[in-house]
């Protein structure tokens, strides 16, 4: 599953690590590349969930439309595979309009499925997995997801073992095809004659990120997370696993279940923030599709919009 070629060349890309400016920059960009936003975060998906994603408040999508935002509700779950059917949606409205996809967000797994495509496995084999079923009802808990460790020790390291669901659908296209799930998911990149020509990430100075990590952890704490928190876990279907893992409300919630001291949970927030960004930028400069775009953090937003578009003739000249 992936996007059209032609499409996908259509397409302008704006991504970076959390907390290094790229809501307000993809504004205005938008604005001057005739643009339209497709969200390219992972938890911006889930209603009832904006203080902790720092998701576009609702002026800044009335100043430029956001695709893909507050599309599911928290006790939902939501596939690679589906993000892309939705992201392509929404790039054909958006083309049909006589307008550009931009897609802006930091999600590096998003932005690696849109442009190479992810794999969509064969069939369920539901016999096959009645009898994993069986099997692991009568041995420990984890006796699949040791299974899975003989078999396909990376999608292994990926999947909680408490994730049966990941855990038999690994299996199963192990058992179906010969091959582990994580070699299929090894998508190279398409022929650089198919590549977008705008896929851009910011590449900030690490001391000034960090800082601005910091700084936004305390501002959502000030802006209500716990109640926000406090509301998703109250409400009549539970959580799912991927909005309880989500940074930030993972660690809330473990403040309001745990008793965790709430000055302890921000500094592990900001903590896993922090690390969580470097493993972005790990993402980004892998990707040979990027383009990194340094940044210092004394541009402001508009001068930085000029110096990008610059930067983008400049490297097409």
């Amino acid at each position: 599953m992936q996007l059209p070629p032609q499409i996908l060349q259509t397409c302008w890309f704006l991504t970076g690590p959390t907390a290094c400016g790229k809501s307000e920059l993809g504004l205005l960009l938008a604005a001057k590349v005739n643009a339209e936003i497709v969200s390219l975060d992972s938890m911006a998906i889930y209603r009832g969930m904006a203080i902790g994603t720092a998701k576009p408040t609702r002026e800044m999508r009335n100043r430029v439309a956001h695709h893909l935002v507050d599309i599911i509700d928290p006790h939902e779950e939501f596939s690679v595979v589906e993000y892309i059917e939705s992201a392509h949606a929404a790039c054909r409205e958006i083309l049909d309009r006589g307008r550009v996809p931009l897609f802006v967000g930091g999600t590096g797994l998003y932005l690696r499925s849109i442009l190479r495509g992810v794999f969509e496995g064969p069939p369920a084999d539901w016999s096959f997995r009645r009898e994993l079923q069986q099997q692991a009802a009568n041995r420990e808990p984890k006796f699949l997801h040791k299974r899975l460790e003989q078999v396909d020790s990376t999608s292994a390291s990926n999947i909680h073992p408490n994730d049966s669901r990941r855990v038999i659908r690994a299996l199963e296209v192990h058992h179906l095809t010969g091959r582990p799930l994580s070699e299929h998911q090894q998508h190279p990149e398409l022929p650089e004659d198919q590549w977008p020509q705008h896929v851009y990430w910011l590449s900030p100075d690490r001391d000034w990120l960090y800082e601005r990590i910091n700084r936004r952890v305390e501002n959502m704490i000030s802006d209500g997370l716990v109640n926000e928190v406090r509301n998703l876990l109250s409400a009549e279907k539970p959580l799912s696993r991927t909005a309880r893992q989500a940074l930030g409300y993972k660690e809330v919630i473990e403040h309001v279940d745990n008793a965790v001291p709430l000055d302890e949970t921000i500094e592990r927030i900001q903590t896993r923030t922090r690390q969580f960004a470097k493993r972005q930028h790990t993402w980004f400069r892998n990707l040979e599709e990027c383009r990194s775009f340094e940044i210092d953090g004394t541009e402001n937003a508009s001068a930085l919009c000029d110096d990008l578009l610059e930067f983008a003739q400049f490297s097409h000249a």
